[in-house]
């Protein structure tokens, strides 16, 4: 296995990032994780411009999108894979102990893993703790990501492999690594950027190709809503078949089941739409 870091392809044994990278000490770095079918990236170039959008967020120097693209590219053709999990990430670099950055640069990590093709549906739940969708990191993708891993694992005790938070106000908001939508009297809503939800890439798709409304909807939605189905990287659409302790029966419903077919054909159509 090889990585990209600062530069150049690294046998994945030897790659070391300094223990004092701002990153690892306090969080401060951006990540994006692109799909790659059978060495080819997927909307890398929406991915790039959210990588680009979140540094810009947190005050990081711009990456160069054209070395993003070269380590992308190199570490695909490195490690051949059906199906993989390509992680870019971009943080403040070697720094003081502490807030404050240092000024030695930023660091960026290309790394590929293998990935396996999601089920068709899933189960949920939802988790008492909420989003700040007034917070200084709401809609970038930051590589503070404590939150999620400890709602993630409330789920995976309870069976689930996702879990759904609502806003400061009650409103249904997103998943720790994915956004929601609901099936409502046959049409398809997820909550708008606006309630503190990540812009997925392939939540914009989505919403593009089927249609969807974005509509601030109540976490409550999900005790009565037709269908549920999740939108991520590597999920793609998935549908759920059950939320905390309803069950849905049949999922994916009809609906979610043409939206799979529809972003499954136009995915598959153009791989940088």
């Amino acid at each position: 296995m090889k990585i990209w870091l600062n530069g150049g392809l690294q046998d994945l044994d030897s790659a070391r990032v300094s223990v004092f990278d701002h990153g690892l000490t306090v969080g401060d770095g951006v990540f994006e994780t692109v799909k790659a079918v059978a060495g080819r990236p997927f909307a890398l170039t929406r991915h790039l411009d959210r990588l680009a959008r979140s540094a810009r967020g947190l005050g990081l120097p711009e990456p160069d999108l054209d070395e993003v693209r070269r380590a992308c590219a190199a570490v695909l053709e490195a490690n051949p894979m059906a199906l993989g999990r390509l992680r870019l990430t971009y943080t403040g670099g070697l720094s003081p102990l502490g807030s404050d950055r240092g000024d030695q640069g930023p660091t960026l990590v290309v790394a590929l893993g293998e990935a396996a093709r999601r089920p068709d549906s899933t189960a949920v739940i939802t988790v008492p703790w909420t989003r700040n969708e007034r917070g200084a990191l709401t809609g970038l993708k930051t590589t503070s990501y404590a939150e999620n891993v400890v709602a993630l694992a409330r789920a995976t005790e309870q069976g689930a492999t996702e879990a759904l938070f609502a806003n400061t106000v009650g409103q249904l908001c997103e998943g720790t690594g994915s956004n929601v939508f609901v099936v409502l009297d046959g049409e398809i809503h997820t909550p708008p950027v606006s309630s503190g939800c990540l812009a997925g890439i392939t939540r914009a798709l989505a919403v593009e190709w089927t249609g969807a409304h974005e509509t601030e909807l109540p976490l409550d939605v999900l005790d009565r809503a037709d269908e549920v189905f999740l939108t991520s990287t590597l999920r793609d659409v998935q549908g759920v078949h059950r939320v905390d302790d309803r069950q849905l029966p049949g999922a994916p419903g009809p609906v979610t089941a043409k939206a799979m077919r529809v972003f499954d054909e136009r995915a598959g159509n153009d791989l940088d739409p």
